[in-house]
């Protein structure tokens, strides 16, 4: 053969090694690749599936940490804190009486359909919610933005596409945290062909404009998202995709990252932390608390419906101890319905002390002094405010025997669980909340108010004058004047007692060293948008 042909060969031979190697999709981080490199597929490992892909139907953040990747908001919280930043809209301006806002959106963006982002997408999206009529279906908007189009506290007063990228927002009573609420994830944009051609399946075909693309979903097991080719904004995202996989065991989920079969995880057991902090090929992430675990009654049911039975059993709890068992100290107390984290929170409320005696007292002034059977609710999957669910319900249960009440323990699978317990079935079930907005309102008006009833509202507790206080809050810009409500309002609820607050947790998550810019956000679910996985 003459030299020249060798040459060639050389050549085709090396050009197709690099051609190869550019054609072949790093899948997880423990490829080897450049420090910068970007690409790759990240798996991330979780509890429990996802209940919908249509944020706006659900409630519960294992479907919010796929559809942030999704979707997007027409103003975004910073990385790491609950600020306001822009989104789907660049600037916005606001009346000096709170009512109007004027969003100026960013022009040249589609939806993953090819749809175009415009003021009348906007529009339609809020005319679905608004127009509804259904607090069970979008119990979000209800809880957030006092019930629906129509409705005596409906804070929306009209919705308009000024121009094709400008909509105007007009409220009929101002809302202090009106920017916040729409940052929050259930408020995403979706397509409105979309909406139209999927109907009620939209949850299982979501389009959005966010950085990832559905692929795929298959329950139980996988969720797929993978790069917008076309995202408006340059360079990102970085990640080729994100697999969401469910492995239901925290201590299992833990074996499959020390394995490399997945490379994030949430839920890491406090006792497994030396464990990872131990492991040079891990890291481990520490979620800012914005969050409560808590008992909750249905203060319709009885015996619930009496604040003295509530009370004895608030007396039952040794919360302490729960942390120490269940927590591995990374916890706190709670005796308020919202963290220390949140603006208001009163400190000069004293919990309900561990006391036996105290119980039996109260007990028997509600005539039930012999005790009596109840079933208690407790989750099936772990949660970040409560990462032994099932251990620590059984737990109250041995300390309910102290007083002579006998406490079933009743559980569903995740979505069930949540359905049922907001359709009021559950007598006394175990629950918890990660703030959306790092506002007061978000914790005591949307969990425990009477409008909420049916929506976030699980104990369907009812209070007018704890409504009007909330109200007056809602609407007041003056934040030291809020303060002030909401510590009112947290008094009444201490004395009232449709929960007992047992923990501001830590949630912790493990990953692999290659794993850069994620941030766990104090709201419990980030877009995976600058994240990257690489050696």
């Amino acid at each position: 053969m003459k030299k020249t042909s060798w040459i060639v060969l050389i050549c085709i031979l090396a050009l197709s090694a690099a051609l190869a190697g550019c054609g072949k999709a790093k899948e997880s981080s423990t490829s080897s690749g450049d420090s910068k490199a970007t690409g790759g597929t990240l798996i991330y490992g979780r509890g429990a599936d996802s209940t919908a892909l249509d944020p706006a139907i659900t409630t519960e953040g294992e479907s919010f940490i796929v559809t942030e990747q999704i979707f997007e908001t027409l103003v975004n919280y910073k990385k790491d804190n609950t600020e306001i930043e822009a989104g789907l809209a660049d600037t916005w301006d606001v009346s000096e009486d709170g009512l109007t806002y004027t969003f100026h959106l960013r022009e040249g963006i589609k939806f993953h359909d090819d749809t175009d982002f415009n003021a009348e997408a906007v529009v339609k999206n809020f005319q679905r919610w608004a127009q509804s009529k259904n607090e069970a279906k979008f119990a979000y908007y209800a809880s957030m933005f006092g019930g629906f189009e129509g409705d005596e506290g409906h804070v929306i007063k009209e919705v308009k596409a000024q121009d094709e990228h400008t909509v105007v927002f007009t409220l009929n009573r101002p809302q202090a945290p009106f920017l916040k609420n729409l940052a929050m994830s259930m408020f995403a944009i979706a397509s409105p062909t979309a909406l139209e051609k999927s109907g009620d399946a939209f949850t299982k075909h979501p389009v959005g404009t966010g950085p990832f693309v559905f692929k795929s979903w298959k329950p139980g097991d996988m969720i797929e998202v993978v790069k917008n080719e076309n995202y408006w904004q340059d360079g990102l995202p970085k990640l080729d995709g994100v697999k969401f996989k469910v492995i239901k065991d925290n201590s299992a989920r833990l074996n499959s990252l020390i394995k490399g079969e997945i490379d994030l995880m949430d839920g890491l057991n406090p006792s497994d932390l030396g464990q990872v902090e131990g492991d040079s090929k891990l890291q481990v992430f520490e979620r800012p608390s914005m969050n409560v675990g808590y008992l909750g009654f249905n203060t319709e049911k009885a015996p619930f419906d009496k604040k003295e039975v509530r009370q004895a059993i608030s007396h039952l709890i040794n919360k302490e101890e729960l942390i120490k068992s269940f927590y591995e100290g990374t916890a706190e107390p709670a005796k308020n319905p919202m963290p220390p984290s949140i603006s208001g929170y009163n400190d000069d409320i004293v919990d309900y002390d561990f006391n036996v005696d105290k119980a039996k007292e109260l007990l028997k002034a509600a005539g039930l002094e012999n005790g009596f059977e109840m079933d208690l609710w407790a989750m099936p999957v772990a949660r970040p405010y409560m990462p032994e669910g099932q251990k620590v319900a059984v737990a109250i249960q041995a300390a309910l025997k102290e007083v002579n009440i006998t406490a079933n323990i009743v559980t569903f699978d995740w979505g069930t669980y949540i359905e049922k317990v907001q359709a009021g079935e559950a007598p006394v079930y175990m629950l918890g909340w990660t703030g959306d907005n790092g506002d007061a309102d978000n914790f005591i008006y949307t969990l425990l108010d009477k409008d909420n009833i049916g929506s976030n509202n699980y104990s369907r507790y009812s209070n007018d004058e704890l409504h009007d206080i909330l109200i007056q809050a809602q609407s007041n810009p003056n934040e030291a004047e809020r303060i002030d409500l909401y510590k009112r309002a947290q008094e009444i609820i201490h004395e009232e007692a449709p929960w007992v607050p047992i923990a501001h947790s830590k949630p912790l998550l493990a990953g692999i060293k290659e794993i850069k810019e994620f941030t766990p956000h104090p709201t419990g679910t980030q877009s995976f948008i600058d994240v990257t996985v690489g050696e």
